[in-house]
């Protein structure tokens, strides 16, 4: 009996030696460069995100922070591995609705739990998504690419950013609403899948707005339907999928930061408020809502329940559509 209640004694000394260096540390974070993982090749929105946010938060926190894409899987790589960093807070990664959501819904071998491996930070932005073809593609508008798809089943392919991703799972449930039957070409992430698409390999792209933007402006693409609440400015005769009827693909995604779990509430709030004070510069938010991104930057708690929201979602689709992984 006094051998158990020695070692339980020891048992809680440790933890609270832990705790208290846990704390210490955290008091002293940050101390050295931070890495922000991106799950996907350069060129795409994630890494546009990342990379607008990393000066200005590593300005904010006095330490730098490195951008790093760590691209497979359809972001299952990357997001894998920011799960399993030290919880210290100097590896952080970009968290979306393909590594939180899409991909876990669809995936049964995904190597992460989202809702328990990871701790939610703060949510970045939000952007529409957008269906658009190579100016080859015979249709300009979403009547005419819809009567074209569907008048030759399998004749057309398109580019994601990886299969599990949004791009994947948004262009198969448009495919079954539809009834039409396109080819997944997957990448490893939007920007190699973008640049194969405005080189005429594949025809088509379902992407999010802001990595497909520069070259629908520069006409190497064209836009034919967006997910977003309404209508944009910067694209305005291109209709939403609510306004054709297909409701459930009028998803937007999300671009927030998250760490492994069991990051300390102190490191949390300093990365928290660090995303906040760059988000203060008007030349950063510009730098984001001129992609038609909106700016979310809310609390860790809304985050959480955002992701676990998005998590069920897209459970939903892959059970009431029938998907399947290629």
């Amino acid at each position: 009996m006094h051998r158990r209640h020695l070692l339980n004694r020891v048992t809680l000394v440790a933890l609270a030696l832990t705790s208290v260096s846990a704390s210490v540390l955290a008091q002293n974070y940050p101390n050295k460069p931070i890495k922000l993982q991106v799950p996907f090749a350069p060129g795409g929105t994630t890494d546009i995100v990342a990379r607008v946010i990393s000066e200005p938060l590593g300005k904010a926190l006095s330490q730098v922070v490195v951008v790093e894409n760590k691209a497979g899987g359809g972001g299952i790589v990357g997001a894998t591995e920011t799960a399993r960093a030290t919880p210290d807070g100097y590896t952080l990664g970009i968290a979306t609705v393909s590594t939180t959501a899409a991909n876990p819904a669809i995936n049964p071998k995904i190597p992460y739990n989202p809702l328990t491996d990871f701790t939610p930070i703060i949510n970045i932005a939000a952007t529409p998504n957008i269906i658009a073809v190579h100016p080859s593609f015979p249709a300009r508008n979403y009547k005419e690419f819809l009567a074209e798809v569907k008048k030759n089943p399998g004749k057309y392919s398109y580019s994601s950013s990886g299969t599990g991703g949004i791009g994947h799972l948004q262009t198969e449930l448009f495919k079954n609403l539809t009834q039409t039957f396109i080819t997944h070409i997957p990448y490893r992430g939007a920007g190699p899948a973008l640049n194969d698409t405005v080189a005429g390999q594949v025809q088509i792209i379902f992407d999010n707005l802001p990595s497909a933007l520069p070259f629908i402006q520069q006409k190497r693409l064209i836009p034919i339907i967006v997910a977003a609440p309404t209508r944009l400015a910067v694209l305005p005769d291109v209709p939403t999928f609510k306004e054709v009827g297909l409701e459930p693909v009028n998803r937007m995604a999300y671009y927030g930061i998250v760490g492994p779990k069991a990051l300390p509430k102190e490191v949390v709030e300093k990365i928290s408020a660090g995303v906040r004070k760059a988000l203060e510069d008007p030349a950063v938010r510009r730098r984001i809502e001129d992609t038609g991104s909106i700016i979310i930057a809310n609390t860790p708690e809304q985050f959480s329940a955002q992701i676990k929201a998005e998590l069920e979602v897209y459970k939903k689709v892959v059970v009431d559509s029938k998907l399947k992984l290629d």
